[in-house]
């Protein structure tokens, strides 16, 4: 071993950094790891989702508000394919909202107009409240559910999931829209639609057919005035709120036609652990946990061509 009078100046220096660098690397503190807003907006452009036109459903309200639906086939195909023809029948041309449930639910549609639906909507749609799990590739939620033995995403969706009864299910979280209905065996035709608009009514999961979310524009239903009658409903008509407009974006014009897409990937999945092991400057202690709702998949507007 070497003496310490036989190394000097510079050498000594340089003797002394090597002999510390294991303990200097060692205890270099950990990167920072990326909140949800940064993973999101360093996402690469492969992990993003284009939703198709003909899955979006464009409300127009007056004073040029615009509402946009992202519909769910894979889930409710019978309801879907009405909500379609009832769009392209201008069904809720004219239609209003007339039901706002504080917490709960905005609610509207053509329920006392007596309009006639178009042809081709299947009067008795089944009950699509629930799915095959097979052929849907899920990324599991990470944390317990408290409806379902389990929950995560498929194709941008919440969903919770039955393994061993190989069902799975959308959830009501905030923005998911379902179909109004009676009592059974009504189903409901997807004539008159509900958004939620607050705390999720997880206990409506595979009671309703649940048939979308809305992606855009929603504080045009979420911040109407309450209704005061009982659940929600308006007491004066002249308080419904006037829908001037459906349309499919597949039908419109390609200049005016709205474009989405969702975060997937590995880019969601980073998401999806970040939302429930928060660790920035503001969280003090991270909740090691999320609910299936309060992860939120990122949707964005794509520019037109």
């Amino acid at each position: 071993m070497l003496g310490s009078e036989q190394i000097e100046g510079n050498d000594m220096r340089r003797f002394v950094a090597l002999a510390l660098l294991p303990l200097l690397i060692g205890a270099a503190p950990p990167a920072k790891p990326k909140t949800p807003s940064e993973i999101i907006a360093t996402a690469p452009r492969s992990d993003w989702r284009e939703i198709a036109a003909d899955d979006l459903l464009v409300f127009d309200f007056a004073g040029n508000r615009r509402v946009v639906m992202q519909l769910a086939p894979a889930f409710a195909p019978v309801h879907v394919a009405n909500i379609r023809t009832l769009a392209r029948g201008g069904w809720w041309d004219g239609a209003k909202i007339y039901r706002v449930q504080d917490n709960y639910v905005v609610q509207w549609g053509n329920n006392d107009s007596g309009k006639p639906p178009p042809k081709g909507v299947v009067a008795k749609p089944p009950a699509e409240y629930s799915r095959r799990l097979a052929g849907l590739a899920i990324t599991p939620l990470g944390s317990p559910d408290a409806y379902a033995p389990a929950a995560g995403f498929a194709g941008g969706w919440p969903v919770a999931f039955d393994r061993r009864g190989g069902t799975a299910n959308l959830a009501h979280c905030y923005a998911m829209v379902g179909v109004g209905r009676d009592l059974l065996p009504d189903t409901g035709t997807g004539g008159e639609l509900y958004a939620v608009i607050g705390h999720a009514p997880r206990h409506l999961d595979r009671n309703i057919a649940l048939v979308g979310r809305i992606v855009s524009g929603f504080e045009a239903m979420s911040s109407l005035p309450r209704g005061t009658e009982a659940l929600g409903f308006y007491k004066d008509r002249s308080s419904d709120v006037p829908i001037v407009r459906a349309r499919l974006a597949a039908d419109l014009p390609a200049v005016e036609r709205p474009r989405f897409e969702y975060l997937g990937g590995l880019s969601f999945g980073a998401y999806r652990h970040a939302r429930a092991n928060r660790r920035d400057d503001f969280f003090i202690r991270p909740a090691g946990g999320v609910d299936l709702c309060n992860v939120g998949v990122p949707v964005r507007a794509m520019p037109k061509p």
